[in-house]
């Protein structure tokens, strides 16, 4: 009984060192793994180096193309249209004819004109002679002081009678003129409201055509006065400087327009009702491709930020309070959680202000796979150029 009792204990005690020895190796295994599971939790990420560089801030305001110069012709004598001079649609000269209207009463009133011009003229002469022959008659008390005067004060009557009817000989002339209606302007003149044989006076309201000098060509677009005064306050901050005055057009189906334009002015009035301004600039149309009244949308460059920042929209995520945010891997490779204030949209990417530095390695790829404190491994990509 005695061997059995033994034979029992160094059973249950191989037993015991058999399951400490299994501990122990267990021990020693989960120690080796861990280097495993640490490297395991290493994420490969893909970073962009943010970079300062020089930003020109751009907006897109929509307005309307209108004609350079626009003159409505209409007549300044009243009579019979006796012919058009035109083809409707064309490009007029100014100068050249376009409307005939009947001259027989104007011609015939040049010439009464002329007539009265001349009477008046022959009633000089008389007063002149006589106006000197009382002078000389005064002195040897033919006639008296008074006769002589009024002599002289008719002979400046005589003289001024000439010059009136000088005068209106000139305006009968010139009203006369006015029967050959011509372009004020250079353009391409529009439809004619009248035919011939129309009767039209020089009071009336409604133009006889109306003609429109197409180039260059005015391009009026309007800015919110709220963006107007954020722009101000960059530009006297010294955060941006002013930039060209070159704009660019962008045409109804899309397609922009070849050439630039020049801003003109902006305007000094907000408009109460829109809470906008007025901009206008001038674009060269040699091709007429644009005609008055067409929507476009024109690219404006409004300053340019020397250093500014811009971050891929990739790298950047809004919570649920709109706040833009972005993932930052620091010196140590651990993500941080960046808050950002970002403006306008340039091309692929946010203008940021506020939140990011020059060297900040933002995560583009595989934002999901980390949360801010874990460690990463960082593969830093290229920026691509820009063209």
């Amino acid at each position: 009984m005695s061997g059995a009792f033994y034979e029992n204990r160094w059973g249950r005690g191989r037993a015991l060192v058999t399951l400490c020895s299994l501990h122990v190796v267990a021990a020693c295994a989960a120690v080796d793994a861990e280097p495993v599971r640490e490297a395991a939790k290493t994420v490969e990420v893909t970073v962009e180096a943010i970079r300062v560089e020089s930003i020109a801030l751009q907006t897109e305001l929509a307005g309307r193309t209108s004609a350079f110069r626009v003159a409505e012709v209409r007549p300044q004598v009243t009579g019979i249209i006796q012919a058009r001079d035109f083809r409707e649609g064309s490009q007029v000269e100014a100068g050249q004819l376009l409307y005939t209207i009947d001259p027989a009463v104007y011609r015939a009133a040049v010439e009464r004109a002329q007539a009265e011009l001349e009477s008046a003229q022959a009633r000089v002469l008389t007063a002149r002679v006589r106006a000197e022959r009382y002078g000389e008659l005064v002195k040897i008390n033919a006639v008296s002081k008074q006769e002589r005067d009024d002599a002289q004060a008719a002979h400046m009557q005589a003289v001024a009678a000439v010059a009136q009817a000088r005068a209106s000989l000139k305006s009968a002339r010139i009203n006369l003129d006015f029967t050959h209606v011509v372009a004020p302007i250079s353009g391409r003149i529009g439809r004619s409201n009248v035919t011939q044989g129309a009767l039209v006076t020089a009071s009336q309201s409604a133009p006889l055509a109306t003609i429109a000098q197409l180039d260059p060509m005015f391009v009026d677009v309007t800015q919110s006065s709220v963006q107007l005064l954020h722009l101000k306050r960059l530009l006297s901050s010294g955060g941006a400087e002013k930039p060209s005055a070159s704009v660019r057009l962008r045409l109804e189906d899309g397609t922009d327009y070849p050439t630039l334009g020049e801003l003109q002015f902006t305007d000094v009035t907000v408009d109460p009702s829109s809470g906008s301004v007025t901009l206008r600039a001038l674009f060269p149309n040699p091709d007429t491709l644009l005609l008055p009244g067409m929507y476009v949308r024109a690219v404006v460059d409004e300053a340019v930020e020397p250093r500014g920042i811009l971050a891929p929209q990739q790298a950047v995520a809004r919570d649920e309070r709109g706040q833009a945010q972005a993932l930052v891997v620091d010196a140590d490779n651990k993500v941080q959680l960046r808050s950002l204030v970002t403006g306008r949209a340039i091309g692929d990417r946010w203008h940021v202000t506020q939140g990011l530095g020059a060297g900040d390695r933002v995560i583009v790829e595989g934002n999901h796979k980390v949360k801010p404190g874990d460690t990463v491994k960082p593969i830093l990509r290229e920026r691509a150029s820009e063209g």
